[in-house]
């Protein structure tokens, strides 16, 4: 039996471990790491997979923003979306993602870098919004991904950590 919490009742340390097993050790210098760096995750929307009382997976949302020229858009970055490598395939990553989705409803839009085929049949993320987006660092453009709920973003900018934190946007 899978149960969910939030990410804050995990020792970081596990959280370390199972995102070193998952991802592997040199994950520091992706891209997304770059888009967030300094920001802190939003507790209300970063959550714990827990087996027993085994950590097998997290899932983080970070405040970003889109810098352009109309100024800063909020958003918020997804992930990364970790379970353990042994418990992988069984539909845990998923079980996280649906519910961050529903907290999510009254956040800014979503932003992820990942699979469009997986992201976007399950969760409705697309790369229509994000194709003239930037990010600090290389990325595959059809990977950029975004659910905005039918709110608009700006078509162009640069992806990165957010100044103009709200605290409804940190719950």
């Amino acid at each position: 039996m899978i149960t969910l919490s939030p990410l804050a009742d995990a020792a970081p340390a596990d959280i370390e471990r199972l995102l070193d097993s998952a991802f592997g050790t040199d994950r520091h210098g992706r891209t997304a790491y770059r888009i967030r760096a300094g920001m802190a995750a939003i507790p209300d929307l970063s959550l714990a997979a827990w087996e027993a009382d085994r950590l097998i997976g997290t899932l983080q949302s970070w405040p970003i923003a889109l810098h352009g020229p109309a100024g800063e858009t909020s958003l918020i970055l997804v992930g990364p979306v970790a379970v353990d490598p042994t418990r992988q395939q069984r539909g845990i990553g998923r079980q996280m993602m649906e519910a961050m989705l529903t907290r999510a409803s009254s956040h800014p839009p979503l932003v992820l870098i990942g699979d469009p085929e997986y992201y976007g049949r399950h969760f409705d993320f697309t790369a229509d919004a994000t194709a003239a987006w930037d990010a600090p660092g290389p990325f595959e453009h059809r990977r950029l991904l975004a659910r905005t709920g039918g709110r608009d973003v700006p078509t162009h900018g640069m992806l990165g950590p957010r100044h103009e934190t709200k605290a409804s946007d940190l719950r």
